[in-house]
């Protein structure tokens, strides 16, 4: 993956990895999932979380 300078500086080029993010449709609210496949996190307004894939 390409990146652009300044390389180094704190932050993160590309998705999350072993993380994913499913939508509650009962909450309407995104859900994180972590790489054991538990759910780890849910989001206060109905934005998906950044950086991290979609599941189907």
């Amino acid at each position: 993956m390409a990146t652009n300078p300044p390389s180094g500086d704190g932050h993160r080029n590309g998705a999350v990895r072993d993380r994913s993010q499913v939508y509650n449709p009962q909450t309407e609210r995104w859900t994180k999932r972590g790489p054991d496949g538990r759910f780890m996190d849910q989001k206060a307004d109905n934005k998906p979380f950044k950086g991290i894939r979609k599941e189907k």
